[in-house]
C-alpha cells in the first residue's frame, strides 16, 4: 500500500521541482552571476560583486525595519491572538467555526484592497469621519503607528488560527488533573495549558514573522513610502529590472525561510498546528 502511494506521488514531486525548487536554482544564479534579460547562458560569468549591496546604508536600514516591525507584530499578535483564542476556547458558543470565520472574515478580501482601506480610515479626511462625524484613529497614516496597526490587523488572524487549533487538542483532563491537585486557575494556565500550546504559539509566530518581514505592500501604503522595509527595495529592483541586486537580497530573505522551516519541524514534527 505505501508503494502505491509513493507512485502516486511522483507527479506532485515532479510539479513541485519544477514550480518551487527549479525557480530557486534560477534566483541563486541570477544573484551570483552577470546573468539577466540581455545576457545569455553562453555570456555567463559568474561574479560576487552583487554582494556589496547588503553593505550599502539602503539596504541595512531596509533590513533594520523589516526586522523590527516583523518582531514587533509578532509579540502583538501573540499576545493579542492568544487572548482572543482563549477567549474562543473557553466560550460556551456551539458553533465556534462561526466565530473563526468572522476573525478570519477579511483575509478573503484582496490585501490591497484592505490595505488601502486602512490608509483611508487612518487619514485626516475618511469616510468613518463623515459617518461618525469625529475621526476615529486621528491622522496616523504615514507614521510608524499606522504601519504596525495595518500589519497586526493584517496577520493576527494566523497567530489565532494556530493558537487555537493546539488549545482545542489538549485533553481537558488533564486540566482537571491540575485543578484536583490543588492547582489555582492561573498556575494551572501556565503550568498545564500554555506548555501544551506552545506548538501553536511557535507555528503562529512564524506565520506572522515571515509575511511582515518579507512584505512590501503594507508598509509602502500605510507609511506613504517613509518607512522602506526590505520588501520594498526587492520590488523596486525588479521593478527597474535590476534582477540580479533582488535575486540576491530574495534568496536573503529565503535563508529566513528555511531557517523558520527548520525551526517549525523541530517544534511541530507531526504538523499539529497546521490543520
Amino acid at each position: 500500500m505505501n508503494k502505491e502511494f509513493k507512485v502516486l506521488a511522483k507527479p506532485y514531486m515532479v510539479w513541485l521541482s519544477i514550480l518551487v525548487f527549479v525557480p530557486i536554482l534560477a534566483m541563486v544564479l541570477i544573484s551570483i552571476s552577470n546573468l539577466d534579460s540581455s545576457v545569455s547562458v553562453g555570456e555567463l560569468v559568474i561574479s560576487l560583486n552583487h554582494f556589496k549591496l547588503l553593505l550599502e546604508s539602503s539596504t541595512l536600514i531596509a533590513f533594520r525595519n523589516s526586522l523590527i516591525f516583523a518582531t514587533a507584530t509578532t509579540f502583538l499578535s501573540f499576545v493579542f491572538g492568544y487572548f482572543i483564542a482563549y477567549e474562543i476556547k473557553l466560550s460556551k458558543f456551539k458553533n465556534k467555526f462561526i466565530l473563526l470565520t468572522i476573525i478570519i472574515l477579511p483575509m478573503w478580501s484582496n490585501l490591497i484592497l484592505r490595505t488601502e482601506s486602512l490608509a483611508n480610515i487612518m487619514s485626516e479626511n475618511n469616510i468613518l469621519k463623515s459617518i461618525l462625524g469625529f475621526n476615529l484613529f486621528g491622522n496616523i497614516s504615514g507614521t510608524w503607528m499606522a504601519v504596525l496597526f495595518g500589519l497586526v490587523f493584517t496577520y493576527m488572524p494566523f497567530m489565532i488560527l494556530s493558537v487555537y487549533t493546539a488549545l482545542e487538542k489538549i485533553d481537558f483532563a488533564l486540566e482537571e488533573a491540575a485543578l484536583d491537585l490543588g492547582l489555582p486557575p492561573i498556575k494551572k494556565f501556565w503550568k498545564v495549558v500554555f506548555p501544551l500550546s506552545l506548538k501553536g504559539v511557535v507555528t503562529g509566530s512564524i506565520m506572522v514573522f515571515l509575511p511582515t518581514l518579507a512584505g512590501f505592500a503594507i508598509p509602502k501604503i500605510l507609511s506613504r513610502g517613509q518607512i522602506v522595509f526590505i520588501g520594498t527595495i526587492i520590488e523596486n529592483k525588479f521593478v527597474y529590472t535590476n534582477y540580479n541586486h533582488g535575486a540576491l537580497l530574495a534568496v536573503v530573505i529565503l535563508f529566513f525561510i528555511l531557517g523558520s522551516i527548520l525551526l517549525l519541524t523541530k517544534f511541530d514534527k507531526e504538523g499539529e498546528t497546521l490543520l
